[in-house]
């Protein structure tokens, strides 16, 4: 603890709030796609973690943990960060003696020529010693190179994450992995970092979730149309059937009238015969 931090706690006096703190240094992004790599990530995992409410997802804001750090204005927050156990809402930058000393449990750097040096140097030591981060990660959306560590507690010092056998690295703080996955987001066709649940299934942006909603439409539609199309198929099939019925019974009716005929025919015929046989043998008799 600094002089100052000694002077301001035996006077009683209380770290600086939110209003006292710098909140924006109104630098850009090394990048367009470090700007959307860091969208992508963050609305995705806000989208799947919606459900919850002690989880607190940021990214490109002020990290504060020290008045000194705060002063010297010398450490900058993470690219995407998440905390845990913590309420959800809007924050101006994270500010720990403002949570209860709670620190990010996942962090993810983006990194670039100009950055990788830190990423891998200093910022790796603050989160390891200083802030307890659980599980690290870099990644260069130019490069696609994506390193993972986790914290081993006793020592303070991160141990690599070994990728599985689909090139992913365990996110064990979030039940989830992170990995590489060529795509289409914002225009940009590109390999994107992505969340996957553990069954190896990307967490859809809202452009895969309205593709998808519109492919199960059209699924949809198309069931119907085939459902409807056999509805009428089976409807003509049971008219002809229906139609080969009356056939039958009118072709078995028109049958039985012949064969009635014939039998009418054939009695009178008969009886015809039996009745000139009469006379024949009446004439013989009289005879």
């Amino acid at each position: 603890m600094t002089i100052s931090e000694l002077a301001r706690f035996h006077l009683g006096y209380p770290p600086p709030g939110i209003d006292e703190l710098v909140c924006d240094d109104g630098e850009p992004m090394e990048s367009s796609r470090h700007r959307e790599q860091m969208i992508l990530l963050i609305h995705t995992l806000r989208d799947h973690l919606s459900f919850r409410s002690d989880v607190y997802i940021g990214g490109n804001e002020f990290l504060y943990f020290s008045e000194t750090q705060a002063r010297n204005n010398d450490f900058r927050g993470p690219d995407v960060f998440v905390v845990l156990g913590v309420e959800p809402g809007e924050r101006k930058a994270w500010v720990t003696w403002l949570e209860g000393g709670k620190t990010p449990d996942v962090v993810i750097e983006l990194s670039s020529v100009s950055t990788w040096e830190e990423d891998y140097g200093h910022k790796q030591r603050v989160y390891a010693q200083r802030l307890g981060v659980k599980e690290y990660f870099v990644y260069d959306p130019f490069s696609g190179q994506l390193d993972g560590f986790s914290l081993a507690q006793a020592t303070r010092e991160y141990q690599s994450l070994a990728p599985n056998s689909q090139g992913r690295l365990p996110v064990t703080q979030l039940g989830l992995e992170l990995g590489v996955l060529p795509g289409d987001f914002q225009g940009s066709k590109i390999p994107w970092l992505r969340w996957f649940t553990p069954d190896g299934r990307p967490l859809a942006t809202s452009e895969e979730k309205l593709a998808d909603e519109r492919q199960r439409v059209q699924l949809e539609k198309q069931r119907a149309d085939a459902e409807r199309q056999y509805a009428e198929a089976e409807k003509q099939r049971a008219e002809a059937e229906k139609q080969r019925a009356e056939a039958e019974k009118q072709r078995a009716e028109a049958e039985k009238r012949r064969a009635d005929l014939e039998a009418a025919a054939r009695a009178e015929a008969e009886e015809r015969i039996r009745v000139l046989e009469a006379k024949l043998a009446g004439q013989r008799q009289s005879k």
